[in-house]
Parts: structure tokens; C-alpha cells; sequence
């Protein structure tokens, strides 16, 4: 299993997103965590994601996208956090942002930020959305120009969690058609398992996303709700995109 850690070693944090509400769902545990240890957090976000409804009659993208602004800000500060930046593109039109313009965008913020550890997806966008997909190439590029800079952390899911949950997310169809990234603990880069004070604020980041988060709680009931999303796990970037670099895996 890996050595533990303390959010004092993650350094500074930035995450990189696609969507309101992707951060909280897999990295407000690490974020509170960092936050917690007098670390700094620097979240981006590439879209509002004004288009992440079911109802666009009464919620036409420029009226969700206002909603979804202040949701995110609520769920950031719950978590402690209050820097964030927006990239201001498209939901569902990342692929079609020249690619320069998004890197020399990302890379401005983390040379500013000079982050220790950065999160984002991993290349397969955790569920296959092209937004998501195109926010990791983005980020992945930033990293691979600035090397030794920070340590780059893609999101993941344990293959525990897949055992345990394999069921309801195939029937909510969290993953779409998409196989979903499993990385074994011991294979794991970071793990953030919320309990107690951290749990608290994980539910209160992802509670503050009521317009997308409001409907699942309602369809699988709170207990399950908070024990299905209880834990995050990060992979190295490195194993995918270079040499090995002997980093030590870490747990929280």
C-alpha cells in the first residue's frame, strides 16, 4: 500500500477542469486537504457548462451558465479554496479551441501559479467527454514543456470503487459507453480517502452543484450518495507520458 503523506507535501495545487462541478467530484477532498495544511489551490475552469441540462427551455445556456458560476464558487470556498480562474470557452466546444490558444492560456496560469502538483484527467477524460479529453491533452502539453516543474496527477478511480459501485454506475450511466480508468491502491499516485471533517466538506463542495447534484442524491438516497463518492485517487502522469520517475505513492 502506498507511504502516507500530508497535504503539506502535495505544495501548491492547481486543478485543471472542463466543467463546474468535475473538481468537486474528483478532487475536493484533495483540495480541502491542501487547503487544511496552508497550502495554496488554484482551480481552472474551461467552460461554465451551460449546456449540462435536460431541461434548456428553462434553463437556456446563458441563464445555467450564470447559475453554475455561482454554484462553483460556493463549492470552491467550501472547500476553502478561492482562486479560480475561467478559460471562458464553449461546454462542449473545447476540441474546436486551437489547441495553442488553450496551452499558451493554461501555461500563463501555471507559470504564475508555479504549482508543486497539478490534477486533471487522465487522456481518456475519465468518461470519455471530448471536453474533458481535450482539457487533459491541453494540460498534458503545459507539463510536458515546463519539465521538473510540478508533478502532474491524473484523476483515476480505484478498481475497488468499480467493485462497489460497478452496478450503480452502470445503471446511472456514469461512464457512458466509455471504459473507465481502475488503478489498483498499491498502483496509485494519491489517494484521498474523506472521512470525518474532510468528508463534511467533500459533500458540502459537491452539495453546492445542486442543479447537477441534486438529482442523483435524490435517485440513490444521501447515505449512498456520500459513500460512493467518498474517496479520490490520482494516477502519475509520468507512467503514461515518460520514463518512471521513482516517485513515492502516496495516500491521505
Amino acid at each position: 500500500m502506498p507511504a502516507s503523506m500530508t497535504g503539506h507535501e502535495v505544495g501548491t495545487l492547481l486543478g485543471v477542469w472542463a466543467h463546474p462541478d468535475d473538481e468537486a467530484y474528483l478532487s475536493a477532498g484533495l483540495m480541502a486537504l491542501a487547503r487544511r495544511a496552508g497550502q495554496r489551490v488554484v482551480v481552472v475552469t474551461a467552460t461554465a457548462g451551460e449546456q449540462g441540462t435536460n431541461d434548456p427551455e428553462r434553463w437556456p445556456p446563458a441563464k445555467l451558465a450564470r447559475l453554475r458560476r455561482r454554484e462553483l464558487a460556493a463549492s470552491l470556498a467550501a472547500a476553502g479554496v478561492h482562486e479560480h480562474h475561467w478559460l471562458g470557452y464553449a461546454d462542449g466546444g473545447c476540441q474546436d479551441v486551437p489547441q495553442t490558444v488553450a496551452i499558451d492560456a493554461i501555461g500563463r496560469i501555471v507559470d504564475a501559479v508555479r504549482p508543486d502538483t497539478i490534477v486533471t484527467f487522465g487522456p481518456d477524460g475519465m468518461t470519455g467527454h471530448p471536453d474533458h479529453q481535450a482539457v487533459s491533452a491541453w494540460t498534458t502539453a503545459v507539463w510536458a514543456q515546463r519539465p521538473r516543474s510540478a508533478r502532474l496527477w491524473y484523476a483515476t478511480q480505484l478498481s475497488s470503487f468499480h467493485e462497489e459501485w460497478g452496478e450503480l454506475n452502470d445503471r446511472v450511466g456514469v461512464f457512458g459507453d466509455q471504459v473507465p480508468p481502475s488503478t489498483a491502491a498499491a498502483d496509485a499516485a494519491g489517494i484521498v480517502r474523506c472521512e470525518g471533517w474532510l468528508h463534511e466538506r467533500k459533500m458540502a463542495a459537491l452539495r453546492a452543484h445542486a442543479s447537477q447534484v441534486q438529482p442523483l442524491i435524490d435517485l440513490v438516497g444521501d447515505d449512498v450518495y456520500r459513500r460512493w463518492w467518498s474517496t479520490e485517487a490520482f494516477a502519475d502522469a509520468t507512467a503514461a507520458c515518460r520514463t518512471p520517475s521513482g516517485r513515492s505513492n502516496v495516500t491521505f
